[in-house]
């Protein structure tokens, strides 16, 4: 009799063990939602090839046209792309656009950042006060009577996009998105990448941004970090290894 109820008790111990167990179980969906933030000089029509891959791939993706007048103004463009979408979603930013979600990341509805070839500042820096301590190769920014700034069309495909199609780069040179002086020294206020996830590539010929930079950001930052052998503009040359990045962000944000 006493054997019988050991058994009955250690039964319902382990039926409310499972019970218990059942309830955080069951494994997380990824993170369905991305919204894809470009940097100086491109703009949103250049993450096309990733977003196919991702759609293909069942994600649904948004692709904000900051106005790059200040930082505040391009956080002000993410967030209401951010907040149009039906849940938690990933920020994926680009050069400049690492900023941008730098500042953005802090809002309740992101789950993990995505830095590609991107500025992961700290609180209080910009990419003026970044470039500083690591400057890039490239001499070809140069700034107008108004200040804003430019490459140089004739050196963007060497400095900004040497694995891209010449025919590509010489459009993107005559059509290239000039930011305000402002959004090159506004600084970030909060890093978000201290309270959230993060995923980083290093593009190890990038000529714009210093790849020792991108390395020294992502390594602080305590980014999940890949390299590839890419110029700055790896989201248009790599969208393969910049899709298959995002993705590994949207499974690993959600556990």
């Amino acid at each position: 009799m006493k054997s019988l109820f050991s058994r009955t008790r250690i039964a319902a111990a382990l039926a409310i063990s499972l019970s218990a167990f059942g309830a955080h179980a069951t494994p997380s969906q990824p993170i369905k939602n991305i919204v894809l933030v470009h940097g100086f000089f491109a703009d949103g029509s250049g993450w096309k090839a990733v977003s196919d891959i991702l759609m293909k791939d069942g994600y649904n993706v948004a692709v904000v046209q900051q106005p790059e007048t200040s930082l505040a103004d391009d956080v002000k463009a993410t967030l209401g792309v951010l907040h149009m979408q039906d849940g938690p979603a990933i920020l994926v930013g680009h050069s400049y656009g690492g900023a941008v979600i730098t500042e953005a990341g802090n809002d309740p509805q992101v789950a993990g950042l995505v830095y590609i070839a991107a500025y992961q500042p700290d609180d209080g820096e910009s990419l003026a006060t970044l470039t500083e301590k690591f400057p890039g190769a490239t001499k070809a920014i140069k700034k107008t009577a108004d200040d804003f700034l430019y490459i140089d069309p004739a050196q963007l495909h060497a400095d900004f996009a040497a694995d891209v199609p010449a025919a590509i780069t010489r459009f993107m040179g005559i059509s290239q998105v000039m930011p305000s002086v402002h959004a090159f020294t506004d600084p970030v206020s909060k890093a978000a990448w201290k309270v959230k996830p993060s995923w980083s590539l290093v593009a190890k010929s990038d000529r714009t941004v210093n790849p020792e930079l991108e390395r020294f950001m992502a390594k602080r930052a305590g980014s999940t970090t890949i390299g590839v052998d890419s110029s700055h503009a790896a989201f248009l040359s790599h969208p393969k290894e910049v899709a298959k990045l995002i993705e590994q962000a949207a499974v690993g944000s959600s556990k």
